[in-house]
């Protein structure tokens, strides 16, 4: 059996009437014709939904089957698990998506088939002017008086919205109701769930004509009508001053690295033998009996041992498994990266 090593998975593309071409132009991803590319799914375990490695003596394996055959190595103080529970895609908002809302675990438990509740969260990398946010109702409307609006066709009334700025983060625990404007493109942390209940789809049809299939009531059966609006996180401070934390809960943490930024803790410059770019330092990372997922948001890092030869650049991903320990990378110096791991 294979040893694991720093994982690269083939991007999944998700079209949807409310996407564009800005994975391509954003995110330099390289996109089939078309112009509704919504979402690639860059670690994704959820069914027939599977991430599969691109290099190395593990390529073509699939990320269920990394856990399955793996589970010690690959999820550290975390096995054993049936499935990799999160799921990281970018999005490209073209046009607005749809008012919606997810159950969490207990609620999707109870569907068909069964699934994980989806709580995630969403890292702003690019906004149009104008563009918005929909997250949370605004203060006032319980269940019977949100339904009523919903009824009227006004549900944008009931929504608190905003206009975000680029690397605003957004935590939507599982039963806030929310909607991504069109103009933005994000990052996305989820557990990995596809359980989503429409509320409203701003009265526009599908590619057959009719209107896209709404989920009223199961919506308002799993929306937390006590949460109120929701606001942009607050970073909070870590114990490195290139690192801060954006999103602590129970089914993930967010941090965000900043390597562009003055009195780097626990870097060393480059010296001979270094796996770092030029202009670059070089970063510890896991070691804590955790595996690490690496989102690339700009500049580029080095992982040694993967087996792709060149380094990890912006709008990609790495899997660090558990195994591989503490892990010193190479980042360039004007790198910003997420940093994403269990509890």
């Amino acid at each position: 059996m294979a040893d694991l090593y720093p994982l690269r998975f083939t991007p999944i593309f998700r079209r949807y009437l409310w996407g564009g071409r800005r994975l391509e132009t954003r995110l330099f991803k390289s996109l089939p014709p078309g112009d509704d590319y919504a979402e690639s799914w860059e670690v994704v375990d959820h069914g027939q939904d599977q991430s599969v490695v691109r290099a190395g003596p593990l390529a073509g394996t699939t990320l269920r089957r990394l856990v399955q055959q793996h589970g010690p190595d690959l999820l550290g103080r975390h096995q054993p698990l049936e499935q990799f529970p999160l799921l990281f895609k970018f999005l490209d908002a073209h046009r607005n998506l749809s008012v919606q809302v997810h159950p969490n675990d207990r609620q999707a438990a109870r569907q068909t088939p069964p699934d994980l509740g989806k709580t995630e969260a969403w890292v702003i990398l690019h906004a149009e002017p104008g563009s918005t946010i929909y997250a949370g109702l605004k203060r006032g409307f319980d269940r019977a008086a949100f339904a009523r609006e919903v009824d009227r066709g006004t549900t944008e009334l009931c929504l608190h919205s905003f206009q975000p700025r680029v690397g605003d983060c957004l935590f939507i625990p599982a039963g806030t109701v929310h909607a991504l404007g069109a103009g933005l493109v994000v990052a996305e942390i989820q557990q990995a769930s596809d359980t989503t209940f429409r509320i409203f789809d701003w009265n526009r049809v599908g590619a057959d004509g009719q209107p896209r299939q709404l989920h009223i009531e199961q919506a308002l059966d799993v929306i937390d009508f006590d949460q109120g609006p929701v606001a942009p996180q607050q970073p909070a401070p870590t114990d490195r001053p290139d690192v801060e934390r954006l999103v602590a809960c129970d089914k993930f943490i967010l941090d965000r690295w900043d390597l562009a930024r003055q009195g780097l803790a626990d870097t060393v410059a480059q010296g001979p033998g270094s796996s770092a770019p030029p202009n670059s330092a070089t970063v510890g990372i896991g070691g804590d009996q955790r595996c690490h997922l690496v989102a690339v948001l700009s500049g580029s890092v080095t992982f040694p041992g993967d087996p792709v030869e060149r380094p990890v650049t912006a709008g990609e991903i790495c899997l660090l498994p558990s195994v591989c320990g503490r892990t010193e990378i190479g980042a360039s110096d004007q790198t910003v990266l997420l940093d994403i791991y269990l509890p």
